[in-house]
């Protein structure tokens, strides 16, 4: 039940009047709900009237509950949404109750509002996720870092081999593209690379590590002279990297 100093219909939790514009304070009593013994008290005389009583206790008895479960719901997701904890007290007749002042009732407002504008977003990467998933030649993430080709009269590149500048991007191979996003939730792409630019794409040697862990290796070269490196500890993910790339570019198996 609500109290605000008028009378309400103890059957109905109005959550409106609650969450709106209404008093200072909104009073949650769960204890209201009592179920209803009068059955017991009456005599019975017939199996017809004892019958009749105990589905009346029993669904006097599922309401009072339902009515309890409702509340205490109602009272969770009010915990859930204020910055500070709602705790439950005893008022002088032993029953529980959560008093809310008009500041504590806008602040849940505010609150409500940001997690519909959070869903909204989620729901929004949740379906760009399934439209790649189900459009995609192939995805998956993969540790990549960038290189320059040497151009000609220019000095070779220092061995880098110990250089650790790999990161993990979310790689997705779609249409004519190649999109590197950080995560596959995101909704835009950090770069991406035509596949019409793309003139050369081959293995790498695969390395060891000092975990006894084997990572394998390819690499893209695009006609501008940027080089991807690739890595993964999946072999069956490079190939199927090296085949979809020789595939979709058009390039013979021989440049790999």
């Amino acid at each position: 039940m609500l109290r605000d100093g008028h009378a309400h219909d103890p059957c109905l939790l109005n959550w409106n009047q609650a969450m709106g514009d209404g008093p200072r304070g909104v009073e949650i009593i769960p204890d209201y709900f009592q179920a209803s013994t009068s059955g017991e008290e009456t005599p019975q005389t017939s199996s017809s009237s004892i019958s009749c009583t105990n589905n009346e206790f029993e669904h006097s008895s599922s309401s009072r509950v339902w009515a309890r479960r409702r509340l205490k719901t109602a009272a969770s997701i009010l915990n859930l949404l204020s910055p500070r904890r709602l705790s439950w007290v005893n008022d002088t007749n032993g029953q529980e109750k959560v008093v809310l002042s008009a500041t504590e009732v806008k602040s849940l407002q505010s609150e409500l509002a940001d997690l519909e504008e959070r869903e909204a977003h989620l729901r929004a990467k949740l379906e760009h996720t399934d439209e790649i998933l189900r459009s995609c030649h192939l995805s998956g993430y993969l540790y990549m870092r960038t290189r320059w080709e040497t151009l000609p009269g220019e000095p070779l590149p220092l061995d880098d081999t110990e250089v650790d500048d790999w990161l993990s991007r979310f790689v997705v191979l779609h249409g004519p593209c190649i999109y590197l996003y950080f995560l596959c939730t995101d909704l835009n792409p950090q770069d991406s690379t035509l596949l019409s630019d793309i003139i050369e794409v081959g293995p790498m040697p695969c390395v060891i590590q000092e975990d006894g862990e084997t990572r394998y290796y390819f690499y893209i070269v695009t006609r501008l002279g940027l080089r991807y490196e690739c890595s993964s500890t999946s072999k069956i993910q490079v190939d199927s990297w090296l085949t979809a790339l020789q595939d979709k570019c058009k390039l013979s198996s021989h440049s790999s």
